[in-house]
């Protein structure tokens, strides 16, 4: 029996649109306040070798550029610039057959310094350079 025969009850709902709205301003904010950062850069790894060394060095030319910026050509110091260099890997490479120039340069040395050997070397008309670098402890 239903007594209540003209009252019908309401079904309760729930209002999506303030919902929707309330969750588009947070959005919104999340996106405005958000910092997008871009890493520019390239990432190297770089290689490294376990192979023996040759023992036997006739035409190497050893080049060390010290971290103060001094340069030794086979052991004897060079003072000056680039055409110093040049010089005295000149004077190196006399009654050698394409010699190649060993350059040890320390992990403090400039940049510039090693490029003035690079460059003083190219002077010189001397096309083979190599690096030194340490072997992997293990």
């Amino acid at each position: 029996m239903n007594f209540q025969r003209g009252r019908y009850r309401e079904e309760p709902e729930i209002n999506l649109i303030a919902m929707i709205d309330v969750l588009l301003v947070i959005l919104i904010f999340l996106m405005v306040t958000t910092t997008y950062s871009k890493f520019s850069g390239i990432e190297i790894n770089l290689p490294t070798a376990d192979a023996q060394q040759p023992q036997d060095k006739p035409n190497e030319i050893d080049v060390v550029v010290t971290a103060t910026g001094s340069v030794l050509v086979n052991k004897t110091p060079v003072a000056g610039a680039v055409e110093a260099i040049s010089v005295a890997l000149r004077q190196a490479a006399q009654g050698t057959n394409e010699p190649v120039i060993i350059i040890n340069a320390d992990a403090k040395a400039a940049h510039q310094n090693v490029i003035d050997v690079m460059q003083a070397a190219r002077n010189a008309g001397l096309s083979h350079i190599s690096f030194a670098t340490q072997q992997k402890s293990q």
